[in-house]
């Protein structure tokens, strides 16, 4: 039978061994080439910038290649602010991935064994603005978290105050610290006075820094300024919340009410009309701290200067409260002087000054801890025993211990105190100073979560407003709500932005974070124990408290002679018709409406960029324009008047000018100050 051969049906040939090995070869080029193609893609060929959240009008861009968050328009013609990411391994190529895909306003992403991101698009705020709430989560302890806010072509407001404060803050320079309140007497390189965890931008962007948790904060000149968290044995988050809107204004308006969600309250609006004088008394008893006040008061009334509250220190306050005050108040019948004096002390205004510390030495303080009552003071526990050990501080140059502000019974003793005292003494007015500073940070100690960062500085602003609308403070942090006024710090008596080129740009950073009723620095400034002797400097510094709330004297102005009383008495008066309405008139806004009652000139122009570094002009409400001079020796200066819309008129020739206008060189003698009135063209 022959051998029948089976035939291959198949249509594919059967392969040898050469034809496996080549094929194989080929699987493993494939392979090769599509790895090389998926690596170059996201190496080489993928783009520098992807957008990752889009908004209505906005977006968010990472660029890889600067490692920085990018808000921009849709159409990319504008870009509000560009946010430097800080340190992260440079290899890695981040956010190609978002790990909360499902939702499309959020967007996730996970550095392995460094850190969380997530940011979330929010929607509750108005039309006009879009805000990204930005949230960092370290994975660990050792992890630097750091966001910088570039500066270019971007100006910045807001903050805190400093020593030699700008308008914008775009040249300060603060090396890294904790963005918390300081006595710049004490500290003159920290943030001091007024501060909020808000930053505004002039291209239409607005910054918030969550409230409760602890930053650093640093600002290097012209370049950026950098959000840190603090070196920490806890996982410290970095959170904030970026707004953009379409400029500057708008964008203040529509989200910078967040800055106080609470009810407005005006305060006293009747002190604004009382120039405020500081007696530096140098008296060791009460009787001479009478005698001063009263020689003080008769040489005010000599030179006709009208009513006024003269403010006395704490020293000169805790020496006055203790004496018998009936014979000051003319109680006492025995001569008939005392009976004669009565009517005039009677329109004697008195400002005293208290502060939350009490030295050790004295009878208070023993008295206490006879009691039992340490925990009226911050106090640190026993580890053995369990007693409570009041915290050592200096205070004045004095060892001494600080109000516990978190226990209720002694703030309510506190409280008592001080009614005590304005009964005892007849006064109204009250200066609470010395909220700032903090013992436990002082030494290296963790404070209690109760009294962490600027805590007690709220919270003593509100002792303050129980006191009375009349009270003033020395710093002021989530506090705008309260009718309270802030003094501000003391200056230079010079020409610089420690001295009378400081005022303005304080005038507009109090007013841009809410604090509209301020005690300003005397004039001429109060940082030298001396009297000021430059008859130009004291004219000029007038000329600008006397658009502010209140006019603060410390030099009397007979020290400098008569020419100096003359103008005195006149820009009193001036203050008193014709400012103090107005600023009323404003403040009433400012409660209903969150419009600060000082305004900077871009707030009529809020597009015009040249209005953006204007630090020498500043608006009351939006229709009158305050134009200093700021330069020694000078007697004409440039001024800008904003707003094409708009012209000006100057109130002391009749002049009218259109808005969008630069005046040049224009004349400003040396008893003049440039104001000018808007009206519609």
């Amino acid at each position: 039978m022959p051998h029948t051969r089976t035939r291959n049906t198949s249509p594919i040939p059967e392969m040898n061994e050469t034809w496996k090995g080549a094929v194989a070869c080929l699987g493993v080029a494939i392979f090769f080439v599509m790895a090389i193609g998926i690596i170059y893609w996201q190496v080489v060929d993928q783009p520098n910038k992807n957008w990752i959240l889009k908004g209505s009008f906005s977006g968010l861009i990472w660029d890889r290649r600067t490692h920085s968050l990018i808000i921009q328009t849709l159409t990319e013609d504008k870009t509000f602010v560009e946010i430097d990411v800080g340190n992260f391994p440079a290899l890695e190529v981040p956010f190609v991935k978002n790990l909360c895909w499902l939702n499309k306003t959020e967007f996730c992403y996970t550095w392995d064994s460094i850190a969380d991101l997530k940011i979330s698009l929010e929607s509750e705020y108005s039309p006009g603005t879009e805000c990204y709430s930005i949230h960092w989560i370290p994975l660990h302890c050792q992890v630097d978290l750091k966001d910088c806010f570039s500066m270019d072509n971007i100006s910045w407001y807001g903050g805190a105050g400093v020593r030699a404060q700008n308008w914008p803050i775009n040249n300060v320079n603060i090396a890294l610290q904790p963005f918390v309140v300081s006595n710049l007497r004490n500290n003159p390189t920290g943030f001091g006075s007024v501060l909020e965890r808000y930053f505004l931008g002039s291209s239409g962007v607005a910054l918030f820094i969550a409230q409760d948790i602890p930053v650093h904060i640093s600002i290097d000149s012209r370049k950026q300024f950098c959000l840190q968290t603090p070196l920490s044995t806890e996982l410290v988050p970095l959170q904030y919340m970026v707004c953009v809107g379409n400029n500057i204004k708008t964008v203040h308006q529509e989200v910078g009410s967040q800055l106080s969600e609470l009810p407005r309250e005006l305060p006293n609006t009747h002190i604004l009309r009382l120039p405020f004088w500081k007696l530096l008394a140098n008296a060791d008893s009460g009787a001479k701290v009478e005698r001063e006040l009263r020689t003080f008061f008769n040489r005010l009334k000599r030179h006709k200067l009208g009513e006024g509250v003269i403010s006395i220190n704490e020293h000169s306050s805790t020496i006055l409260s203790d004496m018998d005050h009936e014979s000051f108040y003319g109680r006492k019948k025995s001569t008939l002087r005392h009976t004669r004096d009565l009517p005039r002390v009677k329109l004697l205004n008195i400002s005293i000054t208290l502060s939350p510390y009490t030295s050790v030495d004295t009878r208070q303080f023993q008295t206490s801890l006879q009691e039992g009552r340490e925990d009226y003071w911050l106090s640190l526990p026993s580890k053995t025993d369990g007693y409570l050990a009041p915290l050592l501080t200096k205070w004045k140059g004095k060892f001494s211990v600080k109000l516990n502000i978190t226990n209720h019974a002694a703030v309510n003793w506190f409280l008592d105190k001080v009614s005590s005292l304005q009964t005892k003494l007849g006064v109204e007015y009250i200066t609470l100073e010395g909220g700032e500073g903090n013992p436990f940070t002082e030494q290296a100690l963790e404070p209690p979560k109760t009294l962490s960062g600027d805590e007690y500085i709220s919270l003593f602003a509100e002792i303050a407003a129980k006191i009375g609308n009349s009270s003033i403070i020395t710093a002021g942090t989530r506090s705008n709500h309260l009718p309270l006024f802030v003094r501000m710090s003391p200056l230079q008596s010079d020409w610089s932005y420690s001295g009378i080129k400081g005022i303005i740009p304080s005038i507009l950073h109090f007013s841009l974070l809410g604090y509209n009723f301020f005690i300003p620095d005397a004039v001429g400034g109060s940082l030298s124990s001396e009297f000021v002797t430059d008859e130009e400097l004291f004219i000029r510094w007038l000329q600008i408290a006397t658009f502010l709330p209140v006019i603060s004297f410390r030099t009397p102005p007979w020290v400098c002679g008569d020419r100096v009383l003359n103008l005195t008495r006149s820009f009193i008066l001036k203050h008193q018709d014709s400012v103090v309405p107005l600023i009323i008139q404003y403040a009433e806004e400012w409660a209903s409406q969150d419009r600060p009652v000082f305004r900077p000139v871009w707030w009529i122009s809020p597009d015009d960029p040249v209005t953006y570094t204007i630090d020498d002009e500043f608006l009351i409400g939006d229709e009158m324009l305050v134009a200093p001079v700021t330069e020694r020796g000078e007697v004409q200066r440039d001024i800008y008047l904003p707003g094409s819309e708009y012209q000006w008129m100057d109130t002391n020739n009749g002049k009218v000018f259109d808005g969008g206008t630069l005046l040049e060189n224009y004349s400003v003698p040396l008893e003049e100050v440039a104001v000018f009135q808007r009206r519609c063209s």
